[in-house]
């Protein structure tokens, strides 16, 4: 990783940040006892320990001193079903920048987000160009639920590709839903915003299956029930890795609905047949 990632917000693109009262971001010790609570998670790499178990100006080897792979941060990695996450932004040194955002589910509004300090989930550089795999997505944030339900402090989470800032308890019980083998938590993971023309559109379902969500004019004026719609259909689209072609389907009122590409391959557009 570049030095400059986490701060251009590349980096914040490939994880999930964690938001902790302000004052009570954990240090690596916290998170060594959280790893020794949890039997699927173990701390495999501590720099700062490593650092300070060495003599003065000794470098970490391949790490810069410890700290280079995270630009100076305090970070620790964590390893998880054979797969290596590291977790930045560490007490005492400083956090990590909170991603912009626009939707809030369960949780107050940008400016209670904005008062949090930030801790950065991402997958590790050995995973590097398979972070949207979904073995790699579930156990990211397998583990961030884990990190959730451990820390009292930690407020809410903020996925970045949704824009969205989750609040602490929906995001623990809809991912545990999900990870159990129910609905794909779609309120959160993704998010709907209403387009100039009046369609629904989705934001951040791109991530999973390289394709949006558009729900059209008339389906899209009962906004709520527009909405309920499409989180079935992502749910659907979700399990089957997005559409090739049109595909039909049952509406809420047994109407037929037809899924068709728009000209754009990435966008699934919604209407009645």
């Amino acid at each position: 990783m570049r030095p400059d990632e986490i701060d251009s917000g590349h980096a914040v693109a490939k994880g999930i940040s964690l938001l902790f009262a302000s004052g009570f971001r954990p240090d690596s010790g916290a998170i060594a006892e959280f790893a020794a609570l949890n039997p699927e998670t173990s701390l495999t790499h501590d720099p700062a320990a490593v650092q300070a178990s060495q003599l003065v100006g000794e470098d970490t080897p391949g790490h810069a001193n410890g700290f280079g792979r995270n630009d100076g941060r305090r970070w620790v990695e964590l390893l998880r079903s054979g797969l290596t996450f590291d977790l930045v932004g560490l007490a005492p040194g400083e956090p990590t920048p909170i991603p912009e955002t626009a939707h809030c589910f369960d949780f107050p509004d940008r400016e209670t987000a904005l008062s949090c300090e930030a801790l950065l989930l991402q997958p590790g550089p050995h995973l590097a160009g398979g972070e949207r795999s979904p073995p790699v997505v579930r156990e990211l944030l397998a583990l961030a639920r884990d990190l959730a339900r451990h820390f009292e402090h930690l407020r809410a989470v903020v996925w970045p590709h949704s824009h969205s800032v989750i609040g602490k308890r929906f995001f623990e019980s809809t991912i545990t839903v999900w990870l159990d083998g129910g609905a794909f938590p779609a309120l959160g993971l993704t998010a709907f915003s209403q387009t100039d023309d009046g369609a629904l559109q989705s934001v951040g379902l791109e991530y999973f299956i390289g394709q949006e969500l558009c729900i059209e004019p008339p389906l899209a004026a009962d906004k709520l029930a527009a909405t309920r719609l499409g989180i079935r259909l992502i749910n659907q689209l979700v399990l089957t890795g997005g559409i090739a072609g049109d595909e039909r389907v049952m509406g809420p009122d047994g109407s037929s609905l037809i899924l068709r590409l728009a000209d754009d391959p990435h966008l699934i557009r919604v209407r009645n047949e």
